[in-house]
C-alpha cells in the first residue's frame, strides 16, 4: 500500500515568503538573518552558475524561502523594483531585543519601535537587502471596540 504524501509538508505552513535577494547576495542576506533575527538555516541549494538557487531558513515556527536573483526566470529583487512592496510581519517574544539585535547586524528602522494603539509593541526595519520588516511583541489585548475607537480618533 502506497504511503500518503502530506499536501503541506511538515514544518510548513500554509502561506510561505519567497524572498529573492539582488545582485548575488543571498549567502550573505542568510548569515544576516542568522545575526539579526536568531535565524537558522534549513537548507541551501547552489546554482548552476554559482550563487543560491533555493534555500531555507526557519523564523520561529515559520519557514522562509530565499534564492538569488535569476533573470532568466523573471525572479529580481526589491533593487530592480527599486523597493518592496512587501514588508514581512514577525512577532518574537522581545521586540525590543531582536530589534536591537537587528540594527546592530546592519538593519536600518523606518518606523521607530513602540507601543501601538492595537496591542503590539512593533518596530519597522529594511534589510541590507531591500526587504522590509516589522518586528513585533504582542503586549496588550485590545478589544475591537478600543481598536475601532483609537483609529477614528487618529483619523
Amino acid at each position: 500500500m502506497a504511503k500518503s504524501v502530506k499536501p503541506i509538508p511538515d514544518g510548513y505552513h500554509s502561506v510561505t515568503p519567497y524572498l529573492i535577494i539582488g545582485k548575488g547576495k543571498a549567502g550573505e542576506a542568510i548569515a544576516f538573518y542568522v545575526r539579526a533575527f536568531n535565524a537558522k538555516e534549513i537548507m541551501r541549494m547552489p546554482g548552476p552558475e554559482g550563487g543560491i538557487a533555493h534555500a531555507e531558513i526557519q523564523l520561529g515556527d515559520s519557514r522562509i524561502m530565499l534564492a538569488d536573483e535569476a533573470p532568466k526566470m523573471d525572479a529580481y529583487g526589491p533593487d530592480h523594483f527599486k523597493g518592496s512592496p512587501i514588508t514581512l510581519h514577525v512577532y518574537v517574544p522581545d521586540v525590543d531585543a531582536i530589534t536591537k539585535q537587528a540594527t546592530a547586524a546592519g538593519a536600518t528602522v523606518v518606523r521607530p519601535l513602540a507601543d501601538q494603539f492595537y496591542g503590539d509593541r512593533t518596530a519597522g526595519l529594511t534589510d541590507p537587502f531591500g526587504h522590509r520588516w516589522y518586528l513585533a511583541s504582542h503586549v496588550r489585548d485590545v478589544s475591537k471596540e478600543e481598536m475601532e475607537q483609537h483609529m477614528h480618533a487618529s483619523a
